[in-house]
């Protein structure tokens, strides 16, 4: 980071105030977006292993479609967030409403290519012959709500952008909620099958959609911003969030290779990746909640053109990101003789778990600072820089964990190489931190 004079404790005390308003209901929304599919997974699992499959196959390639959009919410919370410093909340919104006609267009795009590609997406992915028709069906029926989940996305950017992140929970909540009741009622009431869980989640994010879309038209109106599509202002949301689909892409890059390789050493190895994968996603969801609020606030200082407040809350986010780090880290450490017996029961995964979740566990502390300057740059509108960088990243990688087979080691030299991976994006965020390169200050970047 860039050199500054040491931080005030009372300057300390307000950007804590402000990480924990912002990062403790973000964090709430963030994982009520995974419980979504587990309640699919519930429900659906009563029908049958098929069904079950079926819906494991679609969920899959819907996260995988719709998670390559979340620049709509990083690149919208950023530029709104701007204008929110600038005090001019009506072209905030307007901006808003620029990322929001953006993500319907998209979203109509996706249903246009999905619901013919269903059964080629499908049979590409491996299912079974008495998965697939499954799978087809969950897979057209869902595809019908991506323009609601995308909407969601950007809405949710343009909230974090007037440092709203309680609104974004309370939606999450009770879509969660409506998802259940929708999916028992369609599943089993109404008889439809995997069918009626399908509709549960697209009738649950299309609430969730208009509930959005309710309170950014009510700040529309009250600040006077037009609800009307601009051809330019869709045009510059796309620009900017080009380089994050850039990024985006590339870390998946890095997820699907580390899979994959994880596949290719037995399938003890495999299951037990399966495993480190979900308690290092779960993980990322309370770094990601710092990162969301770095978005937010470092955009605001920026947008008033304090560079100096954008500084020190750069640097105190960076000790909430190291602090949060080595307590999960601790966590993983102390409640694994707890945790591992309810994922496996099979003494060769937990003998391959075990060293790989110490490894998990030590990059803790670097995943902390991680997140937190991509949640900085991010809300700076350094989009450019972070494709790059992750570019190099994925580079550096790539070689590295293709040949752990080769040289053996199995899953825990996969999690060193992946350890690497993130030891490489802390040090080429650091180095952009530290050039003040990303500090420019205005209502736009």
């Amino acid at each position: 980071m860039t050199q500054a004079p040491a931080t005030s404790h009372s300057s300390r005390r307000r950007h804590d105030r402000e990480i924990v308003a912002l990062a403790v209901p973000a964090f709430g929304a963030l994982v009520a977006e995974p419980l979504f599919v587990m309640v699919d997974s519930a429900i659906v699992g009563h029908l049958g292993t098929p069904q079950l499959a079926g819906l494991g196959v679609a969920a899959a390639l819907l996260t995988t479609a719709v998670s390559v959009f979340v620049f709509l919410a990083y690149a919208t919370t950023a530029a709104v967030a701007r204008r929110v410093g600038a005090g001019d909340l009506a072209s905030a919104i307007r901006q808003g409403m620029d990322g929001i006609w953006l993500a319907l267009l998209l979203g109509i795009a996706v249903i246009v290519l999905a619901l013919p590609s269903a059964p080629w997406l499908v049979d590409a992915f491996g299912a079974s012959e008495t998965a697939a028709p499954y799978a087809t069906t969950y897979l057209r029926i869902s595809s019908l709500g991506i323009p609601a989940m995308l909407i969601v996305m950007a809405a949710t950017g343009v909230l974090r952008g007037l440092q709203d992140t309680r609104t974004p929970l309370y939606v999450a909540i009770g879509g969660f909620a409506a998802n259940g009741a929708l999916n028992a009622g369609l599943v089993y009431g109404a008889g439809l099958g995997i069918a009626g869980s399908a509709w549960g989640t697209v009738m649950a994010q299309c609430g969730m959609a208009a509930a959005y879309l309710v309170v950014v038209i009510r700040g529309a109106r009250r600040h006077g911003a037009s609800l009307y599509p601009d051809a330019t202002g869709i045009r510059t949301s796309a620009q900017a969030g080009a380089p994050l689909l850039v990024r985006t892409l590339s870390l998946r890059a890095v997820l699907l290779i580390a899979t994959a390789v994880a596949a290719r050493l037995g399938d003890a190895d495999i299951a037990a990746h399966q495993i480190v994968l979900s308690l290092w996603s779960l993980m990322a969801f309370a770094l990601d909640a710092i990162a969301i609020a770095g978005q937010a606030i470092i955009g605001r200082y920026l947008g008033a053109g304090d560079a100096q407040g954008a500084r020190e809350a750069c640097r105190r986010m960076v000790q909430w990101g190291i602090a949060s780090g080595v307590v999960l880290g601790a966590l993983v450490v102390l409640a694994r003789p707890l945790f591992t017996p309810l994922f496996t029961s099979d003494g060769a995964v937990q003998n391959t778990l075990i060293p790989a979740l110490l490894v998990v566990a030590l990059s803790q502390p670097i995943a902390g600072v991680v997140f937190v300057l991509d949640g900085v740059l991010m809300g700076a509108g350094d989009g450019r820089y972070l494709a790059w960088a992750m570019l190099i990243t994925l580079a550096v990688f790539a070689p590295v964990a293709l040949l752990v087979p080769t040289f053996g080691g199995g899953l825990t030299a996969l999690w060193w190489a992946m350890t690497l991976m993130m030891a490489v994006r802390m040090m080429t965020l650091w180095l952009r931190t530290r050039s003040g390169k990303w500090i420019v200050t205005g209502a736009t970047r």
